[in-house]
C-alpha cells in the first residue's frame, strides 16, 4: 500500500543527503513531530459529565441549586472535566427514575426528590418532619453534615454532590383558605409521606405527586391545591389556577444532586478534586441562600396582587397547627429506634448550628 508522507517531511529529505544537513534535519523533524503531538488539536477532550434534570434552565432550582456548581466546576475544570446539562427531561421527564439514571450509568448526576423514592432513601424522613428548622439554611446544613457524616440510608452508592431542604412549604388551592378549619376536605398535593400525616390531622385530603406531575391532576379537576415553596409557584404554572395562599409553613422538601460514587471515583485525581470542592456546604450555602430569596420576591409579588388571597396563619391556628406538627414529629420518632436516633442526630446538629450563630 502506498503510504502517504506528511508535505514537512517531505521537505526534509532531499536535505537529509546534503553534506552537514543530515543532523540538522534530524533535529528539525523530532521538534516539528513533537509540536503536533502538543497542539490543541490533538490535546485530549475534557472529560464530559452528563447531567439529568427534568425542567428547564429558566426554573429556580436550576439557578439557584445546580449553576452555580455546574458554572464552578466548568470554569475550574476547563479543559480537564465539564458538566454538560441535559434539561427539560431530555434523558427522562420522569422524577422517579432520576436516582435509577445514576446507579445505571445512563447519567452522572441528577436532581433527586428523596421524598418521591422512600424505599431508596427511608432515613432522609427525618429531613421532612415539620417544624423542626427555621429556614432553609439550616435545615440543608443539617443534612449536608448527615450526608457527610455517612448517618443516612440509602446514599452508598452516589456522591452527593448537594443536600438541600427548601423552605417551608405553603399551601396554594382554587378555594380560599381563612383558616386551618378550611382545609378541611380539600385535596392537596403533598411532597412525601410526612407532609401528607400533617395534613390528613389538619383535616386535608393528601395525594402524593411529583412536582411536574401535579398539573395534569389540577387541570383534570382532582386537586383543590398543592403545597409547594412560594419560589416554585409560577415556574411550574401553579400560579395560574391557584390564587388563595395559605402561607403555614409545613416542613421543607429535602432535594439532592447525586453523583454515581464509581464514576466519582473513575476520574483523574484534579478532577476529583475539583468535583469535591464545590459540593457540600459550599453549594448548600449558596443554593439556600437564592432559594430564600426567590421566596421573598415571589411572596411580595402575591401579596400586591389584589386578584389574590393571601393568608398568614393566625396565632390560634399557628398554635394549633404546633401541637400537630409535634404529634408528627412525635409519632415518627417512636416508630423505631433508629428514628428517635436519626433525630437525636439531627437535633445535635441543630444546637451546634445555632450556638455557633450566637458566638459570632
Amino acid at each position: 500500500m502506498r503510504q502517504v508522507m506528511p508535505r514537512a517531511a517531505k521537505l526534509l529529505v532531499p536535505a537529509i543527503g546534503k553534506p552537514g544537513a543530515r543532523r540538522f534535519a534530524a533535529t528539525s523533524l523530532v521538534t516539528m513531530l513533537v509540536a503536533l503531538l502538543l497542539s490543541p488539536a490533538l490535546a485530549a477532550e475534557p472529560i464530559t459529565l452528563k447531567f439529568s434534570f427534568f425542567t428547564s434552565d429558566r426554573s429556580n432550582i436550576y439557578q439557584c441549586q445546580i449553576k452555580p456548581f455546574v458554572d464552578a466546576v466548568n470554569t475550574e475544570g476547563k479543559g480537564l472535566i465539564h458538566v454538560k446539562v441535559y434539561f427539560s427531561g431530555v434523558i427522562s421527564r420522569v422524577q422517579l427514575q432520576q436516582p435509577q439514571l445514576v446507579l445505571e450509568g445512563i447519567a452522572d448526576l441528577a436532581n433527586v426528590a428523596p421524598g418521591y423514592s422512600p424505599q431508596l432513601f427511608p432515613d432522609t424522613s427525618v429531613l421532612e418532619l415539620p417544624g423542626l428548622f427555621r429556614d432553609p439554611r439550616e435545615a440543608s446544613f443539617v443534612f449536608t453534615r448527615l450526608v457527610e457524616a455517612g448517618a443516612l440510608e440509602g446514599y452508598k452508592d452516589f456522591f452527593v454532590v448537594g443536600a438541600f431542604v427548601t423552605a417551608g412549604e405553603s399551601i396554594h388551592s382554587r378555594k380560599p383558605i381563612a383558616s386551618l378549619a378550611d382545609l378541611k376536605g380539600q385535596t392537596i398535593r403533598v411532597n412525601n409521606e410526612i407532609e401528607a400525616a400533617t395534613l390528613r390531622l389538619l383535616g386535608a385530603v393528601p395525594l402524593l405527586l411529583p412536582l411536574n406531575q401535579a398539573m395534569d391532576a389540577m387541570n383534570r379537576g382532582e386537586l383543590d391545591g398543592v403545597t409547594i415553596p412560594p419560589s416554585m409557584l409560577f415556574e411550574f404554572g401553579y400560579g395560574r389556577l391557584t390564587s388563595n395562599h395559605y402561607l403555614l409553613q409545613l416542613g421543607g422538601a429535602p432535594v439532592t444532586l447525586l453523583m454515581n460514587r464509581k464514576r466519582l471515583m473513575a476520574l483523574p485525581p484534579r478532577a476529583q478534586e475539583i468535583v469535591r470542592k464545590y459540593s457540600g456546604a459550599w453549594i448548600a450555602e449558596r443554593a439556600s441562600a437564592c432559594l430564600a430569596a426567590k421566596d421573598r420576591e415571589v411572596t411580595a409579588r402575591l401579596k400586591a396582587d389584589p386578584r389574590r388571597k393571601v393568608v398568614e396563619p393566625s396565632t390560634a391556628d399557628q398554635a394549633t397547627a404546633r401541637k400537630v406538627f409535634s404529634s408528627v414529629v412525635k409519632d415518627w420518632a417512636a416508630e423505631s429506634p433508629h428514628h428517635g436516633e436519626l433525630l437525636a442526630l439531627v437535633q445535635a446538629e441543630l444546637s451546634k448550628l445555632r450556638s455557633k450563630g450566637a458566638a459570632k
